[in-house]
């Protein structure tokens, strides 16, 4: 109990970019869960912003876990996985919650994410336009790929190489990457299809990273970098979660 304990103390905390009386937007830290998923007790963004906006308590969509237990998503407009940091935005009310929901439902909301995959990805620009289902393999994953089954639905990942290079004798590309879908695992499971999947990844990656040195990060080089979407107010606002340190050291490492 001690070791947890000391864990969610030396947690880093969420870090506030914008906020007024109808939003919250943070930059979310790598290793928080969004809300809660019924297996594990650890704190969660939502119980954070509870905690700073208790207002909010009930807004949002009910969420069930695959054991029918009800998901306390308070303020969850959009989600992003444990391992991704990056910016977030949370509705402190539900008027503001239907409103960012039909941002990213009419694709109304610029998305941009920076990763590190493995491997060469030479084309400078594309687009992965691959539908997603689920994994026949692994029920915690979902696949772009043939084969996968259940409903399969339009994903579209829109990418910009910007580096491209070696570090110690293993290549990589850095890229941006801006969905145009919104789909779960959407990113991770693009880039597996296209057998670059991204740097640390255990779910996507298995079969690269134990025989590769990852660039030496510790974490799934996943970040959402920049949110533009237009506000309840009405004003289109550019929210920009600045890139981690360890991704501009890792960036360094394949400069060519």
């Amino acid at each position: 109990m001690k070791n947890e304990n000391a864990e969610k103390v030396s947690r880093v905390e969420p870090v506030v970019l914008f906020e007024d009386e109808t939003v919250l937007v943070i930059t979310k830290p790598q290793g928080w869960l969004v809300h809660e998923d019924g297996y594990s007790e650890e704190e969660t963004i939502v119980d954070w912003f509870l905690g700073r906006a208790p207002e909010a308590r009930g807004v949002g969509e009910p969420g069930f876990s695959p054991k029918g237990k009800e998901l306390n998503r308070a303020g969850v407009v959009h989600r992003l996985d444990r391992e991704t940091s990056g910016v977030l935005i949370l509705a402190k009310n539900q008027e503001a919650h239907q409103h960012l929901k039909q941002e990213f439902k009419d694709r109304k909301a610029y998305k941009e994410y920076r990763a590190f995959v493995y491997g060469r990805i030479n084309d400078r620009w594309g687009t992965i336009n691959r539908p997603i289902g689920r994994s026949v393999k692994d029920h915690r994953r979902r696949s772009a790929e043939r084969g996968a089954k259940g409903v399969l639905r339009e994903a579209i990942t829109d990418f910009e190489r910007i580096g491209m290079g070696e570090y110690k004798d293993e290549p990589f590309s850095y890229v941006k990457l801006m969905p145009k879908t919104g789909r779960t695992h959407q990113l991770r499971a693009h880039l597996r299809a296209l057998d670059r999947p991204i740097v640390g990844d255990r779910l996507y990656g298995e079969h690269k990273i134990d025989k590769s040195n990852n660039l030496d990060l510790s974490r799934l080089a996943l970040h959402a970098h920049i949110l533009e979407i237009t506000l309840p107010n009405g004003e289109r606002e550019r929210f920009i979660s600045p890139v981690p340190q360890e991704f501009e050291e890792a960036a360094e490492r394949i400069a060519e």
